[in-house]
């Protein structure tokens, strides 16, 4: 198997929305997107799946020295050697990857977050600075257009917190930050245990009510010149917004199950993006 054919089977597996927007771009555009949503994909998948932290924590440093040597002209892993040719053509940054890494070392070693501060910080590394290195590969010609892709994955994350609620607290981990969980009455016991309550319901539409001003902010932000460019992010942005509204009709039953939409579905929004070119 090729380096090329390892990153494609590994976006495609994943099923994710950010697959679906690919599929509309030119093909070295798609290829540098896929290497890159294939490396993030794998780090992730460091801390979701490996059950003793302390050897996520060996694999997270590997993969930290991974990037390191690969900027040296030594990729090892079939993921580094299929990024490596397209970071020079849109602007790839050994830094930006070292912040995904680190963003997933956050993981391992906090389950809680104080306040929203403390949440965007960590927000930044595994959501901004991907939407940051997205939106370079999708085709950036305006500056200002690096504030708007920040924005845009930190509400795709916050609606990923938002989903995971439950999968989360299985593992042992809150994203919600801890002052907003006592502003709600919301005690850290009863998410772990998975409780629904009214309190939960009003907590989560607080979050919910976060994630789209975001989603706003973002979208006022993108610069008019780049809005061609950056369609396959709006495609993103309208399957995860069109996901947070079914959690919010679903009334947020996120604790004991996976709210989810169908690959039809996804492929249908990002469609309709392509066509008319808006949400």
């Amino acid at each position: 198997m090729t380096p090329q054919e390892y990153v494609q089977q590994k976006a495609a597996a994943s099923g994710s929305s950010f697959y679906y927007a690919f599929l509309f771009l030119p093909a070295p555009r798609r290829a540098a997107i896929t290497a890159f949503y294939a490396f993030c994909r794998e780090v992730d998948d460091v801390v979701d799946d490996v059950e003793d932290p302390s050897v996520a924590a060996r694999k997270l440093a590997w993969w930290h020295n991974e990037v390191r040597q690969a900027w040296r002209g030594q990729p090892t892993h079939p993921v580094m050697q299929a990024l490596m040719p397209l970071t020079g053509t849109y602007g790839i940054r050994e830094d930006q990857l070292l912040a995904v890494v680190q963003g997933c070392q956050m993981d391992l070693e906090q389950t809680r977050y104080l306040d929203y501060t403390n949440l965007q910080a960590y927000c930044h590394l595994v959501a901004g600075v991907v939407g940051e290195v997205s939106a370079a590969i999708f085709g950036q010609t305006d500056p200002a257009t690096t504030r708007y892709a920040h924005t845009l994955g930190q509400a795709f994350q916050l609606t990923n917190i938002i989903r995971d609620v439950g999968e989360d607290a299985m593992r042992g981990r809150i994203y919600l930050p801890v002052n907003e969980l006592q502003q709600f009455d919301v005690k850290a016991h009863e998410i772990l245990k998975r409780t629904h309550s009214d309190r939960f319901e009003a907590l989560m539409r607080f979050q919910a009510q976060r994630a789209h001003s975001l989603y706003d902010e973002a979208l006022a932000l993108l610069p008019a010149a780049d809005r061609r460019s950056q369609k396959p992010g709006l495609m993103m942005a309208s399957i995860y917004r069109t996901l947070l509204r079914e959690i919010e009709h679903e009334r947020f039953q996120v604790l004991h199950q996976r709210i989810a939409l169908t690959p039809i579905r996804k492929l249908w929004l990002a469609w309709k993006v392509q066509a008319l070119g808006h949400l």
